[in-house]
């Protein structure tokens, strides 16, 4: 179980409630069920891709989605990573039958 840490802020937004990063999860308050599983399932994809890679593709493909949309939160919302995260993120079962790369659909 990755350790998850309560911050006053985010360091890039108030729009945010909790982000990922390798096997820590910073959040500005406490998560409900649905939130720790979306943030878990980013758990999962960070593993897989073996951390750095993650943050690369993430990253590349958040440009290329913001050159395409010019809005960072249609970016955001069109990521791969996230899109899997928000589709599954009520399945609190999702984890444990989650075939490996997912979000590559």
């Amino acid at each position: 179980m990755p350790k998850i840490i309560q911050v006053k802020r985010l360091f890039f937004g108030k729009r945010f409630l909790a982000i990922t990063l390798t096997e820590i999860i910073l959040t500005t308050e406490k998560l409900n069920a649905t939130e720790l599983n979306h943030e878990l399932i980013h758990v999962a994809q960070q593993r897989e891709l073996l951390y750095l890679p993650f943050f690369i593709w993430y990253g590349i493909e958040w440009l290329a989605l913001f050159v395409k949309y010019r809005d960072p939160m249609q970016a955001y919302y069109h990521l791969r990573f996230e899109q899997e995260a928000y589709r599954h993120q009520h399945d609190l079962s999702y984890l444990k039958h989650r075939r490996h790369y997912r979000y590559s659909q």
